[in-house]
C-alpha cells in the first residue's frame, strides 16, 4: 500500500478555510448552547458514560470513575494516550512493540485481555492489541474505571476499562486552532482543528495530527499522522443522527529494549537498538461508525450504533536481544515478520427508561451488542538468526529468515450480548444499582496450513454487580459493590486449539469507598478500597510440566485516593496515590522440565506503589507556570520475582504565556532531571526497554 502522507493535509485544510468562511455567514442566534468540559477541579458532578449507560455521574456510581479532561490534556502536555492514561489514579503503561505500545496495567491485572480500551464507548474485540487512537489532538476526554466492568462491555475487563472520548460536533459559530510544536530529537509536530454548527441542523467537527522524531535511541524514528471528523445532523430536538470516521498511521520506534550484561543493565548501552537496520513496525486503522438517538419523551432514550473497525499491523525486526559471556557479543534472535488483518463490523443498541417502581423513582437500561470479527495472521512462526554484534560498536545488518512469510490462521468471532441495568431510588440520599450481563462467543479457528488445527469452540457468561451508594450531603456519598466478572485465558481471536479447551476466567471484587465535593466546588477527593480475586488462570500440571491445566488464582487488595484542589484563584493542584498487594495464589510454572511454584510472587510488571502529582500556578494573567511528578514503584520482570525493575520518578516543568487572547506559547521540560528508567520487560525477563530521557518541547496555539 502506498500512503501519502501530505495529501490528507491538503484537502483536510482547504475543508476547514470553505467550511469555516461558509458556517460564520449563518446566522446561530437560535442554536443551543455549546457543551464544554468543566473547567474548575470538580469532576465528580459531571455524567460521563463509562462504567453505565445511567448517564450517572462519578458521585452517583459505586464504583471508582475518574475523568481527564481537555483542559488537563493541555496542561499535562501528553501527547500520547497511553502517557495521557497513567496520569490517573492506578493506571501504569506496559507497552511496547509487541502489544502496539497500548498494554495497561490497574488493580494487579494487565494487558488486553484484562484491561479494556475503548474508542467512543467500542471496543476492538478480540484482545489482539490496540493501536488506535495513539495521540491526544483529537481527544475530548478520557474516562477511566478501576475495577471489573464485564457487565457493561464484556469479557476482558477485571482489572479495569478506559475510554477515549474525541472532539465531537458543537452548536454555536465556527472555532479553529493550529498548534505546531518542536523539540528534543528534532521532534516536529502540527495538529489542525476545526469544528461548529453549518447550519440549524448541521453541525460538524475535523481533527488531524502529524508528528515525526529521530526518538531517544539510536535508529529511533517515528512519523504518525491521525484524523477524525464528524458530520451530525439535528433532525428535531429529540433526534439526531452523527456520522464518524478516524483514520490512523503509525510508524513507532522499532526499538525492542536493551539485554541484561552479567545481570545487570549498563548506562552504557542505555541509547543502542540491537533491531537490525531495515527493520519495519507499520500501523493502519480506520474507525466508521454511524449513531442516532431519540428521545420521545424526558422519560425515554432510545440509542443505537453501527459501526466497522479495520487495523493491518506489520512487524519485521530481530526481537531477542541476550549478552554471550562467553564471546562477548550481544546475541539476536527471533527474527520476526508478523501481519494482522483485522475487521469487526457490529451494532450496539440500548434504550433507557424513568419511572417508578413500587412506588419509588426507577431508571432502567436495557440493550444488545452483536459483533463479527475476523483475524487472519501471517507470520514467518518467529524463526531466524542474524548476525551477534558487539554491544557498543557495531552494523546493524539486515533482516533475514529462513521460513516463509504466509498466512497461517484466520480466526473469527461471533459475538452477542444481552445487558440490562437498574437504578432504584430507595429514598432522596440512597440508591441501589444492579446490572446484567450475558456474553456468548462463537470462536472458530481456520488453520491455513494444517487443517488439523481447526476448531469451533463456544464460549458464554453471567457478568453482574449490585451496588448502592448512600449520599450524606449532595456533595458528599459512601458507596460499596459487588462485582462478578470474567477474561478470556488469551485474547479471544489468538485462540489456539489448546487454549480453547479452558473456559474462561473468572473474579469477583468487593469494593467500598468515599467521595465528596466540597469548599463551594473547588475541591474534590476520592478513597477506594477493594478485593479482588481472579480464579481458573492456566498453570503448569505438577505431574508433568509440559502440560496446562486451568486451576490458578491471583488477587489483589488495595487504596487508591485522589485530591484535586483549587487553593487559589489561579493554583490549582492535582495528586493521587495506589498502594497495592497483588499476588499469585496459586500458580506454577516449568523451569528445567519441573513445574515451580509461584504462590506468594507478584505478577510481572505491577508496580504495587504508583502516585501522581500535578501543580499548576497562573503567575500573572499572561503567563502560568506548572510542574509534575511522576512515580511508579519496583515491578519485577520475572515470576520468580529474582529482577527487579527499578522504581523511578519524572519530574515535568512547563511556561506557557498566553501572548494574545487567541494565542498561547508554551516551552515544555519533560523528565527534566533526564532519570533513567526502565518502562517495562520485552518477552524475556532479561531484556527492558528503557523510558525516555530529557526532553524539551516548544509550541505555539492559535485559535481563530
Amino acid at each position: 500500500m502506498t500512503h501519502h502522507p501530505r495529501r490528507p493535509g491538503r484537502i483536510t485544510f482547504s475543508l476547514l478555510l470553505c467550511l469555516s468562511s461558509g458556517a460564520q455567514a449563518q446566522s446561530t442566534d437560535a442554536l443551543p448552547q455549546i457543551t464544554v468540559d468543566a473547567q474548575g477541579p470538580a469532576q465528580l458532578q459531571n455524567p460521563v458514560s463509562v462504567g453505565s449507560r445511567l448517564d450517572l455521574t462519578p458521585l452517583q456510581n459505586p464504583a471508582s470513575v475518574s475523568v481527564l479532561t481537555r483542559a488537563q490534556l493541555e496542561e499535562h502536555g501528553d501527547i500520547g494516550i497511553v502517557d495521557a492514561i497513567t496520569r490517573a489514579p492506578g493506571y501504569s503503561s506496559l507497552g511496547h512493540p509487541g502489544n502496539s505500545g497500548s498494554s495497561l496495567s490497574v488493580r494487579g491485572f494487565t494487558d488486553t485481555t484484562s484491561v479494556m480500551r475503548l474508542y467512543d464507548g467500542v471496543r476492538q474485540y478480540g484482545g489482539v492489541g490496540v493501536s488506535f487512537p495513539f495521540d491526544t489532538w483529537s481527544v475530548q476526554r478520557i474516562e477511566v474505571l478501576r475495577g471489573p466492568a464485564s457487565v457493561i462491555y464484556g469479557d476482558g475487563a477485571i482489572g479495569g476499562v478506559v475510554n477515549v472520548v474525541p472532539k465531537k460536533p458543537t452548536r454555536g459559530k465556527i472555532d479553529n486552532e493550529i498548534e505546531a510544536t518542536v523539540g528534543s530529537h528534532d521532534m516536529r509536530r502540527l495538529g489542525l482543528g476545526s469544528g461548529g454548527a453549518i447550519d440549524d441542523m448541521l453541525s460538524y467537527r475535523i481533527d488531524i495530527s502529524g508528528d515525526r522524531s529521530d526518538g531517544w535511541v539510536d535508529r529511533g524514528n517515528t512519523n504518525n499522522l491521525s484524523f477524525s471528523g464528524a458530520l451530525r445532523l439535528d433532525v428535531n430536538p429529540d433526534l439526531f443522527l452523527q456520522l464518524s470516521y478516524a483514520q490512523g498511521h503509525q510508524r513507532p520506534m522499532r526499538y525492542f529494549g536493551t539485554p541484561l550484561v552479567d545481570g545487570v543493565q549498563l548506562p552504557a548501552l542505555r541509547e543502542k537498538n540491537y533491531n537490525v537496520g531495515d527493520s519495519v513496525i507499520d500501523y493502519r486503522d480506520r474507525w466508521a461508525q454511524l449513531e442516532a438517538q431519540w428521545a420521545p419523551d424526558s422519560d425515554t432514550t432510545l440509542h443505537t450504533r453501527f459501526y466497522q473497525v479495520n487495523s493491518n499491523r506489520y512487524w519485521r525486526n530481530a526481537e531477542r536481544y541476550s549478552y554471550n559471556p562467553a564471546s562477548g557479543l550481544i546475541d539476536r534472535g527471533d527474527a520476526t515478520e508478523i501481519r494482522h488483518d483485522q475487521t469487526q463490523t457490529g451494532n450496539t443498541t440500548d434504550a433507557t427508561f424513568k419511572g417508578r417502581l413500587l412506588g419509588l423513582q426507577n431508571q432502567v437500561s436495557v440493550g444488545f451488542d452483536i459483533s463479527s470479527s475476523s483475524f487472519k495472521h501471517t507470520n514467518n512462526t518467529y524463526s531466524g538468526s542474524v548476525s551477534p554484534v558487539d554491544p557498543v560498536s557495531f552494523d546493524p545488518g539486515t533482516y533475514a529468515s529462513p521460513v516463509a512469510f504466509v498466512p497461517r490462521y484466520r480466526n473469527k468471532a461471533q459475538q452477542y450480548a444481552l445487558f440490562a441495568e437498574d437504578k432504584l431510588e430507595l429514598t432522596d440520599a440512597w440508591t441501589v444499582l444492579a446490572g446484567l450481563r450475558y456474553d456468548h462467543a462463537d470462536i472458530s479457528r481456520n488453520d491455513l496450513v494444517d487443517s488439523a488445527n481447526n476448531f469451533d469452540q463456544n464460549f458464554s457468561n453471567l457478568g453482574w454487580r449490585v451496588g448502592s451508594v448512600y449520599a450524606i450531603t449532595p456533595e458528599l456519598s459512601v458507596y460499596g459493590q459487588y462485582a462478578r466478572a470474567a477474561d478470556p485465558v488469551s485474547g479471544m481471536l489468538f485462540l489456539t486449539q489448546a487454549n480453547s479447551q479452558f473456559d474462561l476466567s473468572t473474579g469477583r471484587q468487593l469494593e467500598a469507598g468515599v467521595k465528596q465535593v466540597f469548599w463551594n466546588k473547588r475541591g474534590e477527593w476520592t478513597v477506594a478500597v477493594y478485593d479482588i480475586r481472579k480464579n481458573n488462570l492456566l498453570t503448569r500440571d505438577p505431574g508433568n510440566p509440559t502440560l496446562r491445566q486451568q486451576v490458578g488464582g491471583q488477587s489483589s487488595r488495595g487504596i487508591e485516593a485522589s485530591l484535586a484542589l483549587e487553593l487559589a484563584r489561579g493554583l490549582q493542584l492535582e495528586l493521587n496515590a495506589t498502594l497495592l498487594r497483588a499476588r499469585f495464589d496459586n500458580f506454577s510454572e516449568a523451569v528445567g522440565g519441573v513445574a515451580v511454584s509461584r504462590n506468594g510472587n507478584l505478577p510481572t510488571n505491577v508496580p504495587q506503589r504508583l502516585a501522581n502529582a500535578w501543580l499548576g500556578w497562573d503567575v500573572t494573567p499572561a503567563w502560568r507556570a506548572s510542574a509534575g511528578l511522576q512515580y511508579v514503584g519496583q515491578r519485577y520482570a520475572d515470576n520468580a520475582n529474582t529482577l527487579k525493575l527499578p522504581a523511578y520518578t519524572t519530574t515535568d516543568l512547563a511556561l506557557r504565556w498566553k501572548a494574545t487572547a487567541a494565542t498561547t506559547v508554551t516551552l515544555r521540560g519533560n523528565n527534566v532531571f533526564d532519570k533513567r528508567y526502565f518502562a517495562t520487560a520485552y518477552y524475556t525477563d532479561t531484556q527492558w526497554l528503557y523510558g525516555p530521557g530529557r526532553e524539551v518541547q516548544l509550541s505555539v496555539n492559535h485559535r481563530f
